[in-house]
C-alpha cells in the first residue's frame, strides 16, 4: 500500500518516519521523501494510529490527489536545490512538466490552490533558504552560490534575497539576524 506523507524534507525525516513505522510494527518495503510503501494494506485502526504518530512528529498523511501532487512538487524542488547544480537557463515550468508528465498550468494551479502561493514564489523561497544555509556555513563565495543556484548574477541573487528577508546577503551574514526557516514551513 502506498502512503503519502507530508513535510518529509530530508534523510532525517525518512529515518524518523521509519522509526514510527517500526514502533507501530507496520512492515515497510520502501520509504522515500513524501511516501512509504507498506508490505500490506493497512486497516482503519492502523491508519489512525499512523496518522497520530506522524502528526506528533510534524508529519501527516496526504489523502487527496492534489495534496499528493503538491507534496511531490515540493520534494522535487527541495532535491533540485539541494543538488546545487541549477543552470542559469533553468526553466522551472519545463522541469516540473517533464518530471510529472503534466501540463505546467495543471501543476501550477494545483500547487497554488493547496499552498496559497505560486510555484515560482515557493521556488524562490526555497532558494533563499539554501542561500542562508550556504552563507552561514561560509564555504562558498556569493558568486559561487549565485552560479550554483542558477542566478544570472550576484546582483540578481542579492535583490531576491533582500526582497524575501529584508536584508542584503552581506548584512545577513554579518549580523545576528533571524536565521533559517525550516523547509517544511515555507
Amino acid at each position: 500500500m502506498q502512503i503519502f506523507i507530508k513535510n518529509m524534507v530530508c534523510d532525517r525525516c525518512i529515518a524518523a518516519v521509519q522509526s514510527i513505522f517500526d514502533d507501530l510494527t507496520i512492515p515497510v518495503e520502501h520509504i522515500h521523501l513524501g511516501s512509504a510503501e507498506t508490505a500490506a494494506d493497512l486497516d482503519e485502526s492502523e491508519l489512525t494510529a499512523l496518522q497520530q504518530q506522524l502528526e506528533m512528529q510534524g508529519f501527516g498523511l496526504l489523502k487527496t490527489n492534489a495534496e499528493k501532487l503538491t507534496e511531490q512538487i515540493k520534494n522535487e524542488i527541495i532535491l533540485l536545490i539541494a543538488g546545487l547544480d541549477i543552470r542559469e537557463d533553468f526553466v522551472l515550468s519545463e522541469f516540473l512538466a517533464a518530471q510529472f508528465h503534466k501540463h505546467y498550468t495543471v501543476i501550477s494551479k494545483t500547487f497554488s490552490q493547496q499552498e496559497n502561493m505560486t510555484l515560482e514564489q515557493y521556488f524562490i523561497h526555497q532558494k533563499i533558504e539554501k542561500v542562508k544555509e550556504l552563507l552561514i556555513y561560509n564555504e562558498l563565495t556569493l558568486t559561487e552560490i549565485s552560479n550554483r543556484l542558477g542566478y544570472r548574477s550576484v546582483q540578481h541573487l542579492s535583490s531576491q534575497f533582500r526582497n524575501i528577508t529584508g536584508y542584503s546577503p552581506t548584512a545577513f551574514k554579518s549580523k545576528d539576524l533571524p536565521q533559517r526557516i525550516p523547509l517544511d514551513k515555507i
